[in-house]
């Protein structure tokens, strides 16, 4: 498992690998939830989907992408972030560390 940030904006990701796949998990700030999925193959071909209310695509399919571009196999990537009452700098904060993930994958 690979984090990112501290306290309220830490964020984590755990690698599951297959035997032609890879299945990344991203959660962190206050609550993990399931809040969208992302699958993406070497050959560019992308699939999401995302939970009514929610923006953690924003994270996931650019992790999904990073992912497998980096191992030229598919990725899905699902998870997702949650800080009650978040303020814009809560958001900017989580995002920022999710980037930061993604140097790691």
């Amino acid at each position: 498992m690979i984090t990112a940030g501290e306290g309220k904006h830490k964020v984590w990701l755990k690698r599951q690998d297959l035997d032609r796949g890879l299945v990344l998990m991203l959660g962190g700030g206050d609550s993990s939830h399931v809040g969208g999925a992302a699958y993406v193959t070497p050959e560019g071909e992308e699939e999401v989907m995302e939970v009514k209310g929610h923006h953690d695509l924003e994270v996931l399919l650019p992790i999904a992408k990073a992912a497998s571009e980096k191992y030229g196999v598919p990725v899905m990537a699902v998870g997702g972030v949650h800080i009650d009452n978040a303020s814009k700098s809560d958001i900017e904060k989580l995002v920022s560390n999710c980037r930061e993930l993604m140097k790691c994958i």
